[in-house]
């Protein structure tokens, strides 16, 4: 019998997993006092105790320049964290923001003081990885974008109390019509609240376009008309049109904001030939003349006013929302909460793990604990996942994977494996700057019919049929 060589491993000297960082220090962050730990070499008193006053901060960074400390760890607690790293930014130390779940201490020496000594020790020596953070441009807008989605969030709330009310009143505008907000909602509900009450003369305010019958609203606009639930309407209305208001401050400064972003000057043009061995698919198509992309309508109310498309394809030197179920929504989150340099993540499976899109092998014993995806709250992990759940009804390549994979393992599990298959692209895409060319996936589509065809002979010979060709 032949004898399999067993695969020599390599021994490795043991080594920190990053670079060492002995003028380093530690820093435990609070609401109102910060525990900050140096070297013991480097002062004294090696252990200070800092109120969180912006005049305490900046003693904190004098202290620590004085004390020759180059790099500061610190953990990402709450928004306490942000002044402080700022600073210390400004004043050139470089930050090593962790997360709290990575450094946690020895069980029962839990306290202020022994969390700063245990970050500066374990920084000391390598241990610490810092969190993604851009750049401070992006990061403002960033700012005004998540405020932005907060007050859409707002915006639904106010919405729920409207049909609540109007369920109370036994009025069903609501489930005849598609949008409460839409031209003929918001018609009806402003002729409610100015006075007018008779059900024939509201609904001749409905558009044209609405499917609805103007007999079936008719019927839905007969309700009681009570005052307190016609009150709650009125408030909730004029809060929702108070919200809108502050969504278009918020889209006109993040506009100001964006054109001020240092972005890709030159955009890769797609007529240009070249060769590409895009990761996601494992081939080396030969990228050639394709067409125009096609410019996608509008789909979003939600969406804000403004040529963003257009920004986007700037900003990131490609055009992103070619790719199949990636929006101008989509991409908006994509470049707040990324910017358009993606250097941090060495390669596509760096970042699908940052993003806690692939599995999370644990093993022990040459045996597998775990394998699911760990959970996250990362914006861009829940925007890619709505983006993957949206193909459902694409008819790309992407669409009859994700359609494929959802019948085999189930939505959930679906949606997981296209929202990290995105992610692959789009690291792709922004790292390479090369456009997006769907014709790439010809050969796995090609793959993808032959499979639905062996499937349909398979099904018509167990029924004693036999499948023919139409002839041309």
């Amino acid at each position: 019998m032949r004898k399999h060589k067993r695969a020599k491993t390599k021994s490795k000297a043991s080594k920190p997993i990053h670079d060492p960082q002995p003028d380093s220090a530690g820093v435990d962050i609070g609401a109102n006092e910060i525990w900050v730990a140096v070297p013991a070499e480097r002062t004294e008193k090696s252990l200070r105790r800092f109120d969180a006053f912006t005049q305490d901060l900046k003693a904190l960074v004098k202290w620590l320049l004085d004390c020759g400390v180059r790099s500061v760890a610190m953990e990402s607690t709450g928004v306490y964290w942000i002044p402080l790293f700022q600073l210390l930014e400004d004043a050139g130390l470089k930050v090593c923001l962790v997360n709290a779940r990575h450094v946690k201490n020895v069980p029962g020496r839990k306290s202020d003081v022994r969390d700063c000594q245990w970050l500066q020790y374990l920084h000391s020596v390598g241990l610490l990885l810092g969190s993604f953070r851009p750049h401070q441009a992006i990061c403002a807008a960033r700012s005004i974008y998540r405020y932005r989605q907060n007050l859409l969030s707002m915006a639904a709330q106010h919405i729920q109390h409207m049909q609540a009310a109007l369920d109370q009143m036994n009025i069903k505008l609501h489930h005849v019509i598609d949008d409460l907000t839409g031209l003929t909602g918001r018609t009806i509900i402003e002729a409610i609240l100015s006075g007018q009450r008779d059900p024939v003369q509201l609904a001749k305010l409905r558009d044209k376009r609405i499917q609805a019958a103007e007999s079936t609203i008719v019927k839905a606009l007969e309700g009681d008309w009570r005052k307190e639930h016609l009150f709650v309407l009125a408030a909730a209305w004029d809060n929702w049109k108070q919200v809108q208001q502050q969504i278009q401050k918020c889209d006109q400064q993040l506009w100001q904001y964006t054109r001020e972003l240092e972005a890709a000057t030159t955009i890769a043009k797609p007529t240009k030939t070249m060769r590409l061995k895009p990761q996601w698919i494992g081939s080396s198509p030969v990228i050639g003349p394709q067409p125009a992309p096609r410019v996608r309508k509008k789909t979003s109310k939600n969406q804000p006013e403004a040529p963003w498309r257009e920004e986007l394809s700037r900003f990131f030197g490609v055009d992103l929302t070619a790719i199949p179920g990636i929006s101008v929504l989509t991409g908006l989150t994509l470049m707040t909460e990324l910017g358009n340099d993606l250097s941090a993540f060495k390669s596509q499976h760096h970042f699908a793990s940052w993003l806690c899109l692939c599995p999370d092998n644990e093993t022990s014993a040459s045996k597998v604990l775990r394998r699911a995806t760990r959970r996250s709250q990362n914006r861009v992990r829940q925007a890619l996942r709505m983006a993957a759940s949206s193909l459902h009804h694409d008819k790309s390549y992407l669409g009859h994977k994700y359609r494929r994979l959802r019948a085999k393992l189930g939505a959930p599990k679906a949606v997981t494996a296209m929202a990290h298959q995105l992610a692959r692209i789009i690291w792709t895409l922004i790292a390479r700057r090369v456009p997006f060319d769907l014709s790439i996936f010809a050969l796995q589509e090609q793959a993808n019919e032959q499979r639905r065809l062996n499937r349909l002979a398979a099904s018509a010979r167990q029924m004693g049929y036999q499948l023919t060709p139409i002839a041309a």
